[in-house]
């Protein structure tokens, strides 16, 4: 009842030879990216904040799901959803994938409540976003995304009448599958998808509304005496941007496979064409996070052209400033040591800070 239809016909071999270079493309280009994320913070000092460790955190999730996770499936859908390996090790292939999956969407999550602090809450961030709490919140998120995939998947919990998984062949042909009932459908779904999903969704928008007001208080200002306590402002602004950017990206991959994974779960069958489509679009956020850092935020685009110069980017790497023009006036600023500072005020003396907010515009 909760199993997917499995084409009875296989692929021709030009047909496996494209699906097998697209795929072999994607994978490549998640693990190269991903490694390039983790060594650009591990080399850049200016990368070292506790908002990238939960990046590295889900760099790491990526680069795993890669290496364990994505070459299996791509052999999968060569054969025609066929599985030529052990029954046990197709139920810790499909574990490794809803455990990656999940840690991906925690990280995420957890990331949105970073942003949101920093933002609404500067003058408490320092104290509300500590190292120990951002190490404990790390090992919650792989403790629940273990509890969520090996043990209901390996106990039968996640099946009818709580049989273990691919264990019987389908047709003669041995598939490898996650099987699903509605109550395994309703748990994982809202717990690890759409609850998370609704927060974060919650949590950026006041962002941008603050973001809304600070820019009609801009326009309401007229002068700029200095920018350089506004340099943190700026970059907790940027990150959040890049971040929504990549929770945004997130959304559009893996909302469809959700919306098919909890149907499949309730009415029980669903295309198989549908499902690999979906599942692998999935898959390429994994893929695309990389590409966002590098596009949207300024440090990690220097720290992978020294990556790719094979320069290591040193504490003491030349600054890049930041320059803007304001009402016919140039306010030009150097990073400096703030660079390696948390986020501090958003305001000077118990007002507004106009260079600060105009900054933040930029």
């Amino acid at each position: 009842m909760n199993s997917t239809n499995v084409t009875d016909g296989s692929l021709c071999l030009w047909e496996k030879v494209v699906i097998g270079v697209v795929l072999s493309v994607l994978i490549m280009v998640t693990v190269c990216g991903n490694v390039m994320v983790c060594l650009a913070v591990y080399f850049n000092r200016r990368l070292r904040s506790l908002t990238n460790y939960f990046i590295v955190s889900l760099a790491c999730t990526d680069l795993l799901l890669g290496l364990l996770v994505l070459p299996f499936s791509a052999v999968y859908e060569i054969s025609s959803h066929e599985w030529h390996l052990e029954t046990t090790f197709c139920n810790i292939y499909i574990s490794l994938d809803v455990m990656l999956c999940t840690a991906s969407i925690l990280n995420l999550f957890m990331i949105s409540l970073d942003r949101y602090y920093a933002i609404t809450a500067p003058l408490r961030y320092t104290t509300l976003v500590t190292p120990l709490r951002v190490a404990v919140a790390m090992f919650l998120i792989w403790v629940v995304s273990l509890m969520v995939s090996f043990l209901p998947i390996h106990l039968g919990w996640n099946t009818n009448g709580t049989t273990i998984q691919n264990t019987l062949s389908s047709n003669g042909k041995r598939e490898c599958k996650l099987e699903v009932n509605p109550i395994y459908v309703l748990v994982d779904g809202l717990l690890t998808f759409y609850l998370p999903l609704l927060i974060m969704s919650v949590t950026y928008y006041r962002i941008f509304k603050i973001a809304r007001e600070q820019a009609k208080r801009i326009n309401s200002s007229s002068c700029c005496k200095t920018v350089r306590h506004a340099l943190p402002t700026v970059k907790e602004h940027k990150a959040t941007v890049t971040l929504a950017a990549v929770m945004g990206v997130f959304i559009v991959c893996w909302f469809p496979y959700f919306t098919v994974f909890t149907y499949r779960g309730m009415r029980g069958q669903v295309c198989e064409t549908l499902m690999t489509i979906v599942l692998w679009l999935g898959y390429a956020n994994s893929a695309v996070n990389p590409i966002l850092y590098a596009a949207l935020n300024r440090d990690f685009r220097t720290a992978y052209q020294q990556l790719l110069k094979c320069r290591r980017v040193w504490p003491n790497a030349r600054e890049v400033a930041l320059t803007y023009e304001m009402r016919g006036k140039t306010c030009n600023q150097a990073p400096g040591k703030q660079e390696d500072k948390p986020l501090h005020l958003h305001t000077m003396n118990g007002k507004e800070n106009p260079c600060i907010q105009d900054c933040i515009e930029r």
